[in-house]
């Protein structure tokens, strides 16, 4: 034959759909290294796309962009923007970040990539206007939401979603590394959010801080992650969910009131230390029940002489929400 190795494996799999990598090590007799350099400069070139991980990696033909889509123009200054911000995870389970991400999203929705496109950069600019020293103040949410607040500040990293665009990219980070309980990606999450936290601790001469425990079983558990990093360089206090004869997740439930009653009852703060002032770490504040209650107990043990801060990875824009997805 005299088309190349390349040209041969794209019609193959053109052919089939969908393929494994040792399949066309079979059919093409070719030494295993041969086969992968030459799907490895096929995916980085985006002739492919790949789904799974190995050593169950299957190869597909990438659709090729219309030609509409591929004169559609964006400001680089937008473009800078949307690469550094939007995220989508496809119900394939595929990353796409950025430019690339946002096309897929608007073609899904069928809508006009320029014009989408402004209406995002317009979007941003509304919620990020809540934004101060890279942190969102949430502590209005707190006060309009409970009749009493223990939390001297409340403080997200970003927000879960946005109207109309839906989860933020930390959100899709939060809510993918905790359903996939993929360690790789729990641990860029971490590696993402760490360094904010520690500029939190620093700005606010933290020197306990309280990880919150997590709700609802899982191998690998996010805060725990967390708190792992954040250990060698601080004191943590001890914050215990208690085990009851049947566990009921704070994200099971809708009412308020509800919230505070789970909290009050299964979160036990067990530390004797003193501190000056305590940061309380959570994942993703809803009604914020915890976070609160959990103060509440802080004050009751006296064990903090200064402020409580409450930071979470992420928090919702209304008042009284849940995001029962994570």
């Amino acid at each position: 034959m005299n088309k190349n190795t390349s040209a041969k494996i794209i019609e193959y799999i053109a052919s089939k759909g969908q393929v494994e990598g040792k399949e066309l090590f079979g059919y093409f007799e070719l030494s295993d290294r041969a086969i992968r350099k030459q799907l490895k400069k096929l995916f980085e070139t985006g002739v492919l796309i790949k789904a799974g991980k190995p050593p169950k990696v299957f190869y597909s033909l990438k659709e090729k962009e219309s030609k509409e889509e591929n004169i559609v123009t964006i400001e680089p200054s937008q473009e800078k923007i949307i690469n550094n911000k939007f995220l989508i995870i496809t119900p394939s389970g595929e990353e796409k970040e950025g430019i690339e991400g946002f096309k897929y999203w608007c073609k899904r929705f069928k809508l006009p990539i320029e014009k989408t496109a402004q209406e995002y950069i317009q979007t941003l600019k509304k919620y990020d206007s809540y934004k101060k020293d890279g942190l969102i103040n949430g502590l209005y949410k707190f006060k309009s939401t409970f009749k009493e607040t223990f939390l001297d500040e409340i403080y997200y990293l970003d927000f879960y979603s946005i109207e109309r665009f839906g989860k933020t990219k930390l959100g899709q980070f939060l809510l993918y590394a905790k359903q996939s309980q993929n360690r790789a990606y729990i641990k860029k999450l971490i590696g993402q959010i760490k360094p904010e936290i520690e500029h939190t601790i620093k700005k606010f001469k933290i020197d306990g801080v309280g990880v919150m425990p997590p709700t609802v079983k899982r191998e690998v558990q996010i805060m725990k992650e967390l708190e792992k990093a954040i250990k060698p360089n601080h004191k943590l206090i001890l914050i215990t969910k208690i085990k009851t004869t049947i566990t009921v997740p704070q994200k099971t439930l809708s009412k308020l009131e509800d919230r505070i009653e789970n909290a009050r009852s299964t979160i036990v703060v067990n530390e004797r230390g003193v501190y000056k002032n305590i940061i309380l770490v959570d994942d993703a504040v809803g009604s914020g029940a915890t976070l609160n209650e959990t103060a509440r107990k802080i004050r009751e043990r006296k064990i903090c002489k200064g402020k409580i801060i409450g930071l979470a990875i992420v928090g919702s824009f209304k008042g009284f929400d849940v995001i029962s997805e994570v």
